[in-house]
């Protein structure tokens, strides 16, 4: 059944690959993988292999990556992705020997693949459980890792129709869990080589708090003024925060839409009542007369953060928020939309009150309102989210202590 469902879906996708630009790039580059491979493998190197579905799978696989070539230069790293979120973003990343997306799941493909690689370890992060893969890697005793998962009792292992499908986890040589309710649902199915360690994203936005960029444009918007940074903000965010912002001309705006296209920064301007800037077309003059900054490209949300009072993470009015633990690593409390339950560092963020969620325009208002009335609680907000992060740092090293790795 999962076989026929793997290639109904290949069948699926080469057909919207010829409606959707980013389907297109995926369907291509997953046909272009073993080129890569033939290319670039090296028969007489040791691989170790990660595997990250997206962009967030790769910054939360990217602290223990960095730290085995350091302690390990003897290993070659190859890193794939499933999506071009990731792919397209991190195909320049130095850290890796080689980068290229996975082909897809068929029985073939898997052994095709580990033919050319022979790894000799394998790390998952976090949602990847592709079956066939698997099988490979358990059948040629390829140790196996599952690194920063999460379980939840609603998830598809632990149903009883799925039961077939879920013999994959036994597959995993070892799981590196952030939770002891995952570590508990996984030794009710008699697995019980597991271990919680945590969540490896605290470790890297902690590096990256540490090697933040100094952005000369920003710093000029910036000037004395205090900042509001709205991060990988969707439309339905937008409606909520914006219309807040028009009428607080104390407060000056950055925003950092997650889909960068030019039909919805103009629809994120034509929203916008104050004077306006996209930072790829600014200077540092118009940004110092400018209230309100668009940030119109990749690769910075994490380093503007630093110059916010509060943050506002988008996605909670749609599939799931993004990455909170950027702009909390940041000592400003975090406010996002409802959708969040599923996401344990946001739980987090609300239990120690570093977060906040809003439902509604007027949940927003009276956030905002309480901590511009209450300076106090604007700094103790920002504080207790500090302090959550640095806390639970320290997954990556617990991880690495828990691997079989060989000089």
């Amino acid at each position: 059944m999962y076989n026929l469902i793997i290639y109904l879906y290949l069948s699926g996708v080469a057909i919207t690959s010829l409606f959707k630009k980013k389907v297109e790039r995926m369907w291509k580059g997953e046909r272009a993988a073993f080129d890569i491979l033939k290319a670039k493998v090296d028969s007489s190197a040791r691989y170790v292999w990660f595997h990250a579905a997206s962009l967030g799978e790769f910054e939360q696989g990217r602290p223990l990556i960095e730290a085995l070539r350091h302690l390990h230069p003897e290993y070659k790293i190859l890193l794939t992705f499933f999506s071009p979120s990731g792919y397209e973003v991190r195909k320049d990343y130095r850290g890796a020997d080689i980068i290229c997306y996975l082909p897809l799941d068929t029985p073939r493909n898997a052994r095709r693949f580990l033919h050319l690689i022979h790894p000799e370890m394998a790390f998952f992060i976090k949602y990847e459980f592709w079956y066939n893969y698997l099988h490979q890697l358990k059948a040629q005793n390829i140790p196996v890792y599952s690194v920063s998962s999460i379980f939840r009792p609603d998830q598809i292992f632990f149903r009883r129709y799925a039961r077939s499908y879920a013999k994959v986890l036994r597959y995993f040589t070892h799981f590196f869990v952030q939770n002891e309710e995952s570590k508990a649902l996984l030794e009710q199915m008699g697995i019980h080589d597991v271990t919680v360690t945590g969540d490896t994203r605290f470790d890297r936005v902690l590096q990256i708090r540490q090697a933040a960029k100094l952005l000369p444009i920003v710093e000029a918007f910036k000037q004395d003024k205090n900042i509001f940074v709205a991060g990988s903000s969707w439309s339905p965010d937008e409606e909520i925060f914006i219309p807040f912002f028009n009428e607080r001309k104390d407060w000056k705006l950055i925003i950092a839409p997650h889909v960068i296209e030019e039909a919805h920064l103009r629809q994120i301007e034509s929203r916008l009542t104050r004077r306006t800037v996209r930072y790829s077309q600014s200077t540092e003059a118009e940004a110092r007369e400018a209230e309100c900054l668009i940030i119109d490209c990749f690769g910075l949300l994490s380093s503007i953060y630093r110059y916010g009072e509060i943050a506002y993470v988008g996605g909670g009015f749609g599939t799931g928020i993004h990455n909170v633990l950027e702009a909390a690593v940041w000592q400003i409390p975090v406010i996002f939309g409802p959708n969040n339950s599923h996401f344990q560092e946001a739980q987090g963020l609300l239990a120690v009150h570093g977060g906040c969620e809003i439902a509604s325009p007027d949940d927003f208002s009276h956030t905002m309102n309480t901590f511009l009335s209450e300076p106090e609680s604007l700094k103790t907000a920002g504080m207790a989210a500090g302090k959550y992060v640095e806390q639970l740092a320290g997954a990556t090293q617990s991880i690495l202590k828990g691997v079989h790795l060989t000089s």
